[in-house]
């Protein structure tokens, strides 16, 4: 109680987030689990013939204020190609990130998601070479996105398509993943390398 004398907009913020949850749950194409939290105004933009399914307890956060990175923009789920699915399992947590499917994105359980990074299936254009004249007319091609449970991805990071992101694994801040990433472990840079394999690890250490 005492917070919210602190900071009246907070009940206000509150109520928002609700109706907005209450919103979306209301469209057929989105399923919305129970104990969504929606903080600020994210943009959400499941177009006709595609998908969004929100797990329980997933929380969507396009407020700066309270946040400690500063945001650049707030969260954005577009799914514009019939047959697109967003998929995010229960209790995830994403900050002012864009995550778009041309084909498919699915997140896992208890992920974490910092602001400021890009998920995207598809590539918009293709390269067209030789004839590059034509490449502003392409939409590219795109393939599935896997980011299983228990994923933290930093702040400023690139997912591009076809990646897996295995279980338990950390992407440090600032990252561009082009393959796969093993389950347990941690990869950085651009384009991101394995750091460490905690499975790894835990063998040698148990040797």
């Amino acid at each position: 109680m005492r917070a919210l004398e602190e900071d009246p907009m907070r009940i206000a913020q509150r109520v928002w987030g609700k109706l907005r949850v209450l919103r979306l749950s209301l469209r057929s194409n989105i399923q919305v689990g129970r104990g969504v939290r929606i903080l600020g105004r994210p943009i959400i933009d499941i177009r006709k013939g595609s998908r969004l399914v929100i797990g329980n307890n997933v929380s969507l956060n396009s407020r700066n204020k309270g946040h400690h990175l500063n945001m650049h923009g707030p969260v954005k789920l577009y799914a514009d190609q019939p047959g697109a699915v967003i998929s995010i399992g229960d209790e995830t947590r994403i900050a002012a990130t864009c995550v778009h499917a041309y084909r498919s994105v699915t997140i896992g359980k208890r992920c974490l998601i910092s602001a400021n990074c890009q998920i995207f299936d598809g590539n918009a254009h293709d390269l067209s070479f030789p004839d590059v004249e034509d490449r502003i007319h392409t939409t590219g091609s795109s393939q599935p996105i896997v980011i299983e449970d228990d994923v933290w991805i930093g702040a400023h990071s690139i997912i591009l398509p076809g990646v897996t992101v295995g279980k338990g694994a950390v992407i440090a801040a600032g990252s561009v993943v082009t393959k796969d990433v093993p389950s347990m472990s941690a990869v950085r840079g651009n384009p991101a390398k394995l750091v460490v394999d905690f499975k790894e690890l835990s063998r040698i250490e148990s040797s």
